[in-house]
């Protein structure tokens, strides 16, 4: 049985704070978050785990934030258990339903059934959220897709609700790939291909719409090559990163002839529809 170090986090304010703690946490090797009343609670495996593992997180060295923690070794999490308790269905725009299997189905036009365990992705982030909303907006019949970062595979699978197809999800990290192809496997998507890996990926690659819900920096570091497998009057959605980060982001794609078409903002959060 897998030895977990658990770090229960006290975040003030707790939001936006939180969401950036966890995005950087993710980034270090933490599996899981579970929601608390002042901030969440961080798993992460023993093995994976050094005492130096904050050292490198930001976001706790901001003076606009006062963040503090305990640590616990614990035995093996039962994750399901653990996001069951804390995963409500939502619904986007009155016609996206986004629910897990326990979920009743309400009835919506567009029913999406995730099971998200330990990957990003269940539509209760406002940047997946936003990315649905610009997805719900496109008509992408018959549009070669990429979902850079896929998570759980929500966005892919969403695309293909909407028409897109072939679709490529691409994830780093191995629980994500996993578990995105389950999630294509429950929505019964014929035209999703799930690969694990990052934007090395995309070499000779051309798709009509490119879907990045990553974060700032891997954006910034990933921009050429999103921008070079881009079909000519290609989209690109872009979100994981705040209304502040619009400026840096702007100039980044301006060099690559894209430009912001709209943008959507929720909590501080901003997702971009760039095109060439």
């Amino acid at each position: 049985m897998s030895v977990y170090i658990s770090y229960n986090f006290t975040v003030t304010p707790k939001e936006p704070a939180s969401e950036i703690l966890m995005a950087e946490l993710g980034y270090a090797g933490f599996e899981s978050f579970v929601d608390s009343e002042n901030g969440f609670i961080g798993y992460i495996q023993k093995a994976e785990w050094n005492e130096g593992i904050l050292e490198s997180i930001f976001v706790l060295n901001n003076d606009e934030f006062k963040i503090s923690y305990n640590i616990e070794e614990i035995e093996q999490v039962n994750w399901n258990k653990e996001w069951e308790k804390n995963f409500n269905p939502i619904q986007v725009d009155d016609l996206v339903s986004i629910r897990a299997p326990f979920h009743d189905d309400p009835d919506l036009k567009y029913d999406i059934v995730i099971e998200p365990k330990m990957s990003f992705g269940t539509g209760h982030h406002e940047t997946t959220h936003m990315m649905v909303q610009h997805l719900n907006r496109l008509d992408l019949t018959g549009n070669k897709t990429l979902d850079m970062g896929c998570g759980t595979g929500i966005l892919a699978i969403f695309a293909e609700m909407k028409g897109a197809k072939p679709i490529d999800a691409i994830d780093i990290d191995t629980w994500c790939y996993e578990n995105s192809i389950e999630n294509v496997e429950r929505n019964k998507c014929e035209h999703i291909s799930v690969y694990e890996g990052d934007a090395s990926l995309l070499k000779n690659k051309k798709y009509d719409v490119v879907i990045a819900n990553i974060n700032r920096n891997i954006l910034l570091n990933d921009m050429k090559t999103y921008a070079d497998c881009l079909n000519k009057e290609g989209i690109l959605l872009l979100s994981g990163f705040y209304k502040v980060d619009i400026p840096i982001i702007e100039k980044e794609i301006s060099k690559y002839d894209l430009k912001i078409e709209s943008v959507i903002e929720r909590n501080n959060w901003v997702s971009l529809k760039c095109v060439c």
